[in-house]
């Protein structure tokens, strides 16, 4: 196991999840690669980081899949913040979106820490 920290970015779909990686040390935000959607390849992705970094910390944006990878990493042990999509700072002249770009500006303003968690309501509150 490494001894540095990883920030990394999770642009969160329903069928998959983009992933970029920031390292505490810094240097650019890269694009890691896009796994399934589901909490099983996450867990795959968290066993190779593992190897190589002793510190993770996730973030994503709060959508409608709601916070059950929220609940999934922070029961592993892991720090991971929820954001408000319109708490993002954006460049004005940014107005190309994609899913690789969000994950990579996300782990990049999660190691500079500008972004502001919301709220994450516990499974009983979130599924009234």
């Amino acid at each position: 196991m490494g001894d540095s920290t990883m920030y990394v970015g999770l642009d969160v779909h329903k069928e998959s999840i983009e992933i970029a990686l920031a390292s505490y040390d810094g240097g650019e935000a890269r694009h890691y690669g896009r796994i399934a959607g589901d909490l099983e390849a996450v867990d795959k992705v968290i066993s190779r980081l593992k190897k190589t970094h002793a510190k993770l910390n996730f973030v994503y944006e709060a959508g409608p899949c709601g916070y059950a990878l929220h609940r999934h990493l922070t029961r592993k042990g892991f720090s991971c913040s929820v954001v408000a999509p319109s708490m993002i700072p954006k460049c004005s002249g940014d107005r190309i979106k994609t899913d690789r770009r969000d994950a990579i500006m996300l782990a990049r303003l999660h190691r500079a820490g500008e972004l502001t968690a919301v709220f994450v309501p516990r499974a009983e509150d979130e599924a009234v």
